[in-house]
Parts: structure tokens; sequence; C-alpha cells
């Protein structure tokens, strides 16, 4: 299942392909927060959902791009795991966008490392 904003829409429907419900521009705040507490884990970037996520009691796998301090923010009492590059160059640069052409923090991260954070979570 893949979520996100009215303005991720092109997003959403590439994330979810073929094999997944694409839910993208379709949850009110209070349905993300019902979708996230059925899920067995979020995987999401370093953003608000991770945090909802942890109010309703959902294991999450953050995608952290370390524009703001690498260690300094997660989720609150839930099994959590961050995966990126730390000593990337756009580090504590605090940039709504990422300053480096192409996201050096998260475009490398292996698909098969969320695959294994989210076994390490507790997910099926």
């Amino acid at each position: 299942m893949v979520t996100g904003g009215p303005d991720e829409l092109p997003l959403s429907s590439r994330v979810a392909g073929p094999s997944a419900l694409d839910l993208g521009g379709q949850t009110s705040l209070g349905a993300l927060a019902a979708v996230i507490a059925r899920a067995a884990c979020l995987v999401v970037a370093n953003t608000g959902p991770a945090h909802l996520a942890a109010a309703v009691g959902t294991p999450v796998v953050s995608l952290f791009a370390p524009t703001v301090p690498f260690g300094q923010w997660g989720p609150y009492r839930v099994p959590w795991v961050r995966i990126g590059d730390a000593t990337a160059p756009c580090r504590n640069t605090r940039a709504a966008v990422c300053p480096v052409a192409g996201h050096p923090c998260l475009s490398t991260v292996d698909p098969l490392a969320v695959v294994e954070a989210v076994r390490r979570v507790g997910a099926p």
C-alpha cells in the first residue's frame, strides 16, 4: 500500500506500480492514521508519518536524509530502524530540498537493506 499527498500522485502511482494499492491523495490525516495503525510496519522518509506511526504503535523503517542531525530525530517508543548515509554532503544543512544532485544519502540505499530492516522491526 502506498500513500501520499495530492501533490504526490505521479510518485505514489509510480511507487505502487501494478502490484500495490495506491492511496495517493485519498487520505485525510485521520484516515492515514487508521491505515498506518493497521500496518505491520511503515517504510517512510523522515517525515511526519513516521511520528504518526509511533503514535499509533506501528514499527518504522525510516529512510533518513541527514539534512537534520542524523542521530537526533526518530519515532518514539516503537521498534524502528534508520537507513541512510549519515556522512552525505547534505548532512546538517537543514535544507527542505536536497542541495546535492542525485540525493546520494538515499539513492545508495539497497532495497534489500530495507527488506532486512522491515524484518528487524518485527514485521512479517
